[in-house]
């Protein structure tokens, strides 16, 4: 940098005027930081608006969602500004000007484009999550070729787009700060050292963003029932920051809504009406105990688990669905079929801990992920292996996804069969079609009966997942173009009648109970809170000498568990909180929905809602047209005390390690 940018610079054109914003001197880039932070955020703002309008409206909240909007703008952009300005009493002098000028250029290019990148990401997260990137953008940032797979095959021109426009603004950020930069001056170091503190004191208030006693935070941002609206409020690169540092603290992750005594805590959950006859004995695992089977067989029955990827209500007939199931709508005619089902969360890992190891869900990563939860961990598998069941896990993609491999084989799955090892005939992003995995089930299912021991299998299917690919030539499509979640779910109804007609010929179908269940639905979306109606899916338990029923009360996948050892005729110990369905169906239920940081607590038809530094909200959800409406009354305190528990229970058991079998 030569003595003229030290000193004073002269004009970059003869005879062009000096700007005001030139005064700002050696915090020139910052300036420019800061403006073209809120023209890019502000920007983009208009455009979400515009376009979810009729929910922005219904809402009730056009104008507050920019006034409050900057103010969200203006505390993410003082994160990005502290740094350098930290740093400007070393390196702002006229001796280090060179490199000032540099490293304010740079990180103020960087930071313009991180923020431009995630805005420009932002509709197709919508599109799928309903709501703004947060911490499910980061998660799946640790799968590049999962990830980069369904975007070229199912959102490439988005992708092209997206790429293209970062470029772009990179260059035009870095070329206009590059220009600016060449008309920065350096202050006298006395000048510097008298206006930084008051700078500093200017961001520090900026990010604060209130005289509270706590600090802004996004939850301040939530001022609707909608939960896509508050995302609106707020910027995609505060909430992906924020989730980044929720996830840091992610073992006390259910403080959030508050706390509550430990003791409270386990009073709370223990006394459900389906665990009051239990006794629970250990102090140190506390929701260990005893579960004793409502069915007495000489010969404990075999299980297989078909998890099917994101096959919600929404496309089941019979549960006001769409008529793309017409398999499973025969099957629930010759098994236990649950009317009203509920998934724990919006994630495969979410339903996988939910169904194989009964874990009620929390704000955090699901248990599959998380570094205490990888040995030792309670699963079914891990139970029945200690009753002498052999025990596996089949999928058609790979297996390290989401970490299942890592956490299955820590906790009891002996064996792990993915896309390695299938010879497919048809394969697609995810893997194997789900006709080649369950082909690979058939055998694996016949080679674990013919050793004589009792066995569990838990198969995990992909084909409804984006960018839905299946073979052609196998269903009557539902919808003219063929890639698409209709016609995929409907791939997947029909290699699943498939299979199961396969399996009813085989000799282990009279010794097997089977669950068909979802894992979560394709897209849950909606202007609630929390959209309920995207939680409900459908369950079915067949096989053996299950005799068809219809399970009408409120229910949970967490419930699934207790209910499958209870059929199979498995009396064990195990700390799942889970109702035994066998026992009792009739009387009510309720269901735990965790939805980004908000956890749902539906109880008959009353749903109460935790929210992250805020009061508890309490609503009415009404099944058959799946409305959630609030009210304005805040929840009993019954259950609020109940919700509380069950959300604080399972962080509890997993900081402590305590969600496990006796030694």
């Amino acid at each position: 940098m030569n003595q003229a940018v030290a000193t004073a610079s002269p004009p970059l054109f003869p005879g062009a005027p000096v700007h005001w914003w030139y005064r700002t001197g050696p915090y020139l880039n910052l300036f420019w930081l800061l403006v073209g932070g809120l023209v890019l955020l502000s920007a983009s703002r208009i455009a979400l608006v515009a376009w979810q309008w009729q929910r922005v409206t219904a809402a009730g909240l056009p104008g507050e969602i920019f006034v409050q909007g900057m103010r969200a703008d203006l505390i993410v952009l003082g994160y990005f500004l502290a740094v350098p300005l930290a740093l400007a009493p070393l390196l702002a002098h006229a001796r280090t000007a060179r490199l000032w000028t540099r490293l304010t250029a740079w990180w103020s290019t960087l930071a313009l484009v991180f923020i431009g990148f995630l805005e420009l990401a932002t509709p197709q997260f919508i599109l799928q999550y309903d709501v703004r990137p947060n911490r499910l953008f980061i998660e799946y940032l640790a799968y590049p070729a999962e990830v980069f797979g369904t975007l070229w095959h199912g959102y490439r021109l988005a992708l092209f787009v997206t790429i293209a426009a970062t470029i772009a603004l990179a260059l035009l950020v870095h070329r206009a700060l590059a220009a600016a930069s060449r008309r920065m001056t350096m202050w006298p170091s006395r000048v510097l050292f008298l206006t930084w503190p008051l700078l500093l004191l200017t961001v520090i208030l900026q990010i604060r963003s209130t005289t509270a006693h706590r600090p802004a935070n996004p939850a301040m941002f939530a001022l609707s029932g909608d939960a896509l609206v508050n995302s609106l409020v707020i910027n995609s690169a505060w909430s992906v920051l924020d989730a980044v540092s929720a996830m840091r603290k992610e073992a006390r992750s259910s403080e959030i809504y508050g706390s509550v005594p430990h003791e409270q805590v386990l009073a709370q959950v223990t006394s459900a009406p389906w665990l009051r006859g239990y006794r629970f004995p250990s102090t140190q695992l506390p929701t260990l105990h005893h579960q004793q089977a409502a069915y007495r067989r000489d010969k404990p029955l075999n299980l297989v688990i078909v998890l099917e990827e994101s096959l919600g209500a929404t496309f089941v007939k019979s549960l006001g669905g769409l008529p793309v199931t017409p398999e499973l709508e025969k099957l629930k005619e010759e098994g236990w079929w649950f009317e009203q089902l509920y998934a724990t969360g919006t994630r495969s890992v979410r339903g996988i801990e939910a169904v194989v190891s009964g874990y009620a869900p929390t704000p955090a990563r699901s248990v599959v992920k998380l570094s205490l939860a990888q040995r030792d961990f309670y699963t079914l598998a891990l139970g029945l292996g200690k009753q002498g069941y052999n025990t596996e896990f089949v999928y058609g993609g790979e297996a390290h996804f989401d970490n299942m491999r890592g956490f299955f084989t820590g906790n009891g799955f002996k064996n792990v069969v993915d896309r390695r090892d299938m010879h497919p005939r048809f394969e697609g992003s995810w893997g194997a079609s789900d006709e080649d995995l369950f082909d690979t089930s058939l055998e694996r299912l016949k080679a674990l009966h013919a050793q004589g021991k009792p066995f569990f299998s838990l198969i995990f299917t992909s084909s409804n997942h984006e960018p839905f690919e299946f073979p052609d030539g196998k269903i009557a499509l539902h919808d003219p173009v063929k890639q698409g979640v209709n016609n995929a779910v409907k791939y997947a109804d029909f290699a699943l009648g498939k299979f199961i007609r396969a399996a009813k010929q085989e000799d282990y179908w009279r010794d097997t109970v089977f669950l068909i269940v979802a894992d979560h639905d394709n897209r849950v979306y909606g202007n609630s809170l929390v959209p309920v109606n995207k939680f409900h899916i459908p369950g079915l338990i067949l096989g053996a000498d299950v005799q068809p029923k219809h399970i009408r009360t409120l229910a949970s996948q967490i419930d699934l568990g207790p209910t499958l050892l209870s059929l199979m005729g498995i009396s064990s110990d195990h700390p799942m909180i889970g109702r035994d369905l066998a026992q009792d169906s009739e009387t009510p239920g309720r269901a735990l929905l965790q939805f980004d940081n908000y956890f749902a607590w539906l109880e008959g038809d009353s749903a109460t809602i935790l929210r992250p530094g805020q009061p508890p909200l309490a609503g009415r959800y009404d099944a058959a047209s799946g409305d959630l409406t609030l009210d304005r009354v805040p929840p009993p305190q019954g259950l609020v005390d109940r919700a509380m528990a069950h959300v604080m229970l399972p962080s509890l058991l997993y900081r402590e390690q305590r969600y496990r079998l006796a030694p």
